[in-house]
């Protein structure tokens, strides 16, 4: 159910990534990371950021 895939807030996806959360907003704002912005507010897809780490440690 995408309810369980989703991540509302960078705060939520600092904890989630074990990442501080002004990283989180850094590598959004470069494009590094996908998010979904509905206004003022993050989302994110667990799927996704998995997805995203993954690649990079290859």
């Amino acid at each position: 159910m995408l309810s369980d895939d989703l991540i509302r807030g960078a705060a939520d996806a600092a904890k989630y990534t074990g990442l501080p959360r002004h990283q989180i907003y850094q590598l959004v704002a470069k494009g590094e990371l996908p998010a979904i912005r509905k206004g003022e507010k993050l989302f994110f897809r667990k799927s996704e950021l998995d997805a995203a780490f993954r690649s990079d440690a290859a």
